[in-house]
């Protein structure tokens, strides 16, 4: 059986990126929230919201039909409008519609875009009335607090090592105006901050607030049709998606991270070693540690000497979260996925800032959810 990979299909482009701030729960509406992100990409494109033939949201507390009330205010083109829900990588799997309608032909410019407010969310595993082995007592940060304990006894190393990672992505965040957390933070601030689970501390685990990102997709038809800048036209070179398998006694947030990257890297033609930025899912800081290592950044077992080295930071061999992470950029679940990208375009564009990665060719975006699935997006700079 044969199937179609991105790359052999027309070639995708992020043309427009925009965000609002991710923050703690305010009184901002989340149409608020989202037509800023829109407006913010579509000015970034040059592009009018006349241009785009069609629309994916990604959201996970708001409800029903959340695109239709908040897309009406830019104008009613009578465009298809699909939400999107896959946990954590809702706006990844948002974005990777949006590249597989452009790539297939079905449309040359697609919007991506998350958006989200605190609220209530109900997890469908917990409402299928049967029962289940843990009893629901295995939260998040307890899941991730023993995966901590595990990973610092199988390997001999200590708390220092998880702080290190929120060290480095606070201080990402602090030259963030778009972060929830912008603060840089010290290892003792770290290690001594509230204790959450095992030995993971509040500064160690992310912030779910509220927030919106915007992506926009376009062909080279639409960049030569309306005239749109190709010198920032970053190239989506692969997109997939997978869900977990099984993994005997192996985490399997590692394991899908592993088999989903690897297959990602191979159909962008590229190697891991190749990458210049990486975003992914830090909700913990032991995902940072346990993510690097399963993408092929560095061996098993070498991701805290790697981090202590300076590899991971800005400037480093490879830039791991310069936008913050989801420890310091927030987590406001639904626009987080296309955060990442707009941050990977911004990297690859050369217009981070204070963020920049100097020299940024390639860039990768994952996220896993709940499910458990992951995302991986492999980009290009202009021009490569």
């Amino acid at each position: 059986m044969t199937t179609l990979r991105l790359g052999d299909l027309r070639p995708v482009y992020v043309i427009g990126v925009g965000l609002h701030r991710f923050q703690r729960a305010s009184d901002t509406s989340f149409v608020e929230l989202g037509v800023t992100a829109v407006r913010r990409a579509l000015a970034d494109a040059g592009l009018e919201w006349t241009g785009v033939q069609v629309a994916y949201t990604a959201a996970t507390r708001l409800g029903m039909a959340v695109s239709r009330p908040m897309l009406r205010h830019l104008g009613a083109t009578g465009i298809p409008m699909t939400q999107v829900e896959n946990a954590s990588a809702s706006g990844s799997s948002a974005f990777r519609l949006a590249c597989r309608d452009v790539a297939a032909g079905f449309a040359d410019v697609a919007l991506a875009v998350g958006v989200d407010k605190v609220g209530k969310v109900a997890r469908a595993e917990h409402l299928t009335g049967l029962p289940r082995p843990d009893a629901g007592l295995v939260i998040p940060p307890v899941h991730y607090g023993l995966l901590a304990e595990e990973y610092l006894r199988t390997r001999g190393g200590g708390p220092e090592d998880l702080a290190r990672v929120a060290v480095k992505n606070h201080g990402n965040g602090a030259r963030n105006p778009f972060a929830q957390r912008q603060k840089a933070r010290t290892l003792e601030e770290v290690l001594e901050d509230r204790p959450i689970a095992g030995p993971l501390t509040r500064l160690q685990c992310c912030p779910v607030g509220e927030g919106a990102a915007a992506a926009l997709v376009v062909s080279e038809d639409a960049i030569q049709g309306f005239g749109l800048d190709a010198g920032r036209a970053v190239r989506v070179l692969s997109s997939v998606q997978r869900s977990e398998e099984l993994y005997g006694a192996k985490s399997f947030d590692a394991e899908l991270t592993r088999t989903t990257t690897a297959q990602a890297v191979a159909e962008a033609g590229i190697a891991p070693a190749d990458l210049d930025v990486v975003e992914l899912h830090d909700a913990f800081t032991i995902e940072e540690l346990q993510y690097v290592e399963a993408m092929g950044l560095c061996g098993d077992g070498e991701g805290p000497g790697r981090l202590a080295d300076g590899e991971f930071a800005i400037g480093g061999r490879v830039a791991v979260s310069p936008s913050g992470g989801l420890l310091a950029m927030g987590h406001p679940v639904g626009p987080t996925g296309v955060g990442q990208i707009a941050e990977v375009t911004a990297q690859l564009r050369g217009e981070a800032g204070t963020r920049q990665q100097p020299d940024a060719r390639l860039g990768l975006a994952h996220l896993v959810g709940v499910g458990a699935v992951c995302a991986v997006h492999v980009l290009a700079a202009p021009g490569r």
